[in-house]
C-alpha cells in the first residue's frame, strides 16, 4: 500500500522549485497564483541564493508548502496514495494532496499560520534543540525535572527526539540530557519554541482561521501528528490542526500505525528527503522489536 509523506520547516534550500517552474506549466501557473494569493513574490526568494530570507517563518511555510503541493500535482497518475501524513507544516501539504483543502486555501491558511507563529515567537522566544541518543521516556523524564517551560516537541524516530521551550530552560536539559549520556544534545537555529506551550497565543488566530475555511472529507486517510492515527472526519482534522501547535509531533508513532495499517512503500513529496530516512530507522527499530 502506497503512503505519501510530506516534509515540515527545515526542508527549505536556496533554488527550491525553480526546476518545477522552468519545466512544468502547471507549476509556473501555481506558483504565479502564489505570488498573487500571498501578496509578494515569494518565488524570488525560494528560486534565490539569500539562504537567511528563505529562513524567515512568514516565507520558509509557504515555500515548503508550495514545493510539496505543486510536486504533488505534477506527479499526476504517479500520485495515487492510499494514505498520506506530514510532518508538522507538512500536515497541510497532505491535506491539499488528499482532497480535504482546495490549494488556494491551503496556502491561506499556511500563511497565516506562518503569521500567527512568527508573532507568538516574538511575544514569547524560545527555541528547541536536537536529542540523540536517549530512548523516549529518559528525554520526557529529564525535562518533566527541569524548572521552565521545556517539552518533547518532534518524536522523529527512535534515538531522536527535538524538545522545544524557553530558551533557559532549553539549554539547562540540554546540559542534562549529555550528562544522562546523550550522544548529542544540539540547539537547533529556529526562531522559536514551536511545538509548545510558547505557541498559545498563535492558537486562537489560526482557529479562526481554519473555523472559516471549508474543509471536505479527504479521498485517503490522514494521520495527523497529534493523533497518530488516520482519520477521515473533517472536524477531527480541523480540531487536530489548531491543537498541533502546542502539542507534540507523534512522527515515530504516525508511521508506525501507517506500517501496521498495511504501509508497504514510503515516497516524500517536497524539497529533500529527510523524512524518507526517518521512516527507515522506524521500519528497523519495528522489525527489531519484533525479532525478524
Amino acid at each position: 500500500m502506497k503512503a505519501f509523506v510530506f516534509p515540515g520547516q527545515g526542508a527549505q534550500f536556496p533554488g527550491m522549485g525553480k526546476e518545477l517552474f522552468e519545466n512544468s506549466s502547471v507549476a509556473k501557473t501555481r506558483f504565479e497564483q502564489a505570488n498573487e494569493i500571498l501578496g509578494f513574490k515569494i518565488t524570488e526568494i525560494m528560486f534565490g541564493e539569500d539562504a537567511e530570507a528563505l529562513k524567515e517563518t512568514q516565507v520558509t511555510q509557504p515555500a515548503i508548502f508550495l514545493h510539496a503541493t505543486i510536486l504533488s500535482e505534477v506527479m499526476g497518475s504517479r500520485f495515487h496514495p492510499k494514505m498520506v501524513a506530514g510532518h508538522s507544516l507538512g500536515e497541510f501539504s497532505a491535506l491539499v494532496a488528499a482532497g480535504v483543502l482546495g490549494f488556494e486555501q491551503g496556502l491561506s491558511l499556511v500563511s497565516e499560520r506562518a503569521l500567527a507563529m512568527q508573532a507568538a515567537c516574538n511575544e514569547q522566544p524560545g527555541t528547541m534543540a536536537a536529542i540523540l541518543g536517549l530512548e523516549d521516556s529518559q528525554v520526557e523524564s529529564i525535562c518533566e525535572a527541569i524548572p521552565g517551560v521545556v517539552i518533547p516537541a518532534n518524536y522523529n524516530c527512535p534515538g531522536q527526539l527535538v524538545i522545544s521551550g524557553a530558551v533557559d530552560a532549553v539549554q539547562n536539559a540540554c546540559e542534562a540530557f549529555k550528562e544522562a549520556g546523550a550522544r548529542r544534545a544540539l540547539l537547533l537555529p529556529v526562531g522559536g519554541a514551536f511545538h509548545s506551550p510558547l505557541m498559545e497565543p498563535a492558537k486562537e488566530r489560526l482557529a479562526k482561521a481554519i473555523e472559516n475555511t471549508s474543509f471536505s472529507a479527504p479521498n485517503c486517510p490522514v494521520y495527523q501528528n497529534v493523533s497518530a492515527k488516520g482519520t477521515i472526519d473533517p472536524d477531527e482534522i480541523k480540531s487536530n490542526l489548531v491543537a498541533q501547535l502546542t502539542a507534540a509531533v507523534r512522527w515515530t508513532q504516525s508511521v508506525q500505525q501507517m506500517i501496521a495499517d498495511g504501509a508497504t512503500h514510503f515516497t516524500e513529496v517536497g524539497p529533500g528527503k529527510v523524512l524518507q530516512g526517518l521512516v527507515k530507522k522506524i521500519d528497523r527499530s519495528m522489525e527489531t522489536a519484533s525479532g525478524v
